[in-house]
């Protein structure tokens, strides 16, 4: 398994593959991928759990999912999201950082240039990636980040903030492909982009827009399945099985297309 230090010393020599990751079956499934992290990230709270923002997911629910993620997974590094509100003080981040550890993280992440939490975490053992640009947690619209002069320098200075603080990596989330590649040349830690361009050492994608379980994903996802349509599919098919008669008796066994 991958350790932090490990995926720092990916720069330069070879691209992170990380995926997020919710519950135990994509898990085992995942975790035979070769994936250098699996992330079990606050966006649950979209995609697994209906909310309308992430800041609506806590701390046992980050806990509940990270405990399923963490019995299906065995050989690939474990990072989990500190949840809204879980670190607004140093001291509160670690107690918290320290029940994600506990639960089964392998490190954490958190949203901004907190660089006193970061330089706190990391001084007490707790290897944290950082996250910047489009910030999920507390963005009123969710809109490319760093497009204008003043804004886009605003970015830089918090990449290059959290790589000083300690951070061992840093996603860059939905900024212009010209700042991801400056960001990447500027701080000396692998950066994980999301809408951010081929520029960056590492890629991460949501697994529910990886695998198309949604009918529409973001403009910057790539779908490498559709099984939004093959679930609606398969439902139709046992849908008129039953009522035909035809299950549990005498079903026509059809696979469904992919």
């Amino acid at each position: 398994m991958k350790t932090a230090e490990d995926i720092r010393a990916a720069k330069g020599r070879s691209n992170i593959a990380m995926l997020t990751v919710y519950d135990y079956p994509t898990a085992c499934a995942l975790d035979r991928c070769g994936l250098d992290i699996l992330f079990v990230g606050d966006t649950l709270g979209e995609v697994e759990l209906g909310f309308a923002r992430t800041s609506e997911v806590t701390m046992e629910m980050m806990l509940h999912h990270l405990g399923a993620v963490r019995r299906g997974v065995k050989q690939t590094h474990l990072l989990a999201d500190l949840p809204y509100g879980s670190y607004a003080a140093p001291e509160q981040a670690l107690e918290n950082a320290r029940r994600l550890l506990e639960a089964g993280a392998d490190s954490v992440k958190l949203e901004g240039p907190r660089y006193d939490v970061v330089e706190y975490l990391v001084a007490h053992g707790v290897d944290v990636m950082g996250h910047v640009g489009l910030l999920p947690q507390t963005a009123q619209r969710y809109v490319r980040q760093g497009t204008r002069k003043s804004s886009a320098a605003r970015v830089e200075s918090e990449a290059v903030g959290l790589a000083r603080a300690g951070c061992y990596a840093v996603v860059l989330e939905y900024v212009p492909t010209e700042l991801a590649q400056r960001i990447t040349s500027a701080i000396p830690v692998p950066t994980v982009g999301i809408g951010a361009g081929p520029h960056c050492d590492g890629q991460v994608l949501v697994i529910t827009d990886m695998l198309g379980l949604y009918p529409r994903v973001p403009s910057y996802v790539r779908k490498y399945a559709h099984l939004y349509e093959t679930i609606v599919q398969a439902g139709e098919a046992f849908r008129d099985e039953v009522k035909e008669g035809l299950f549990p008796s005498g079903g026509s066994g059809k696979a469904v297309k992919s």
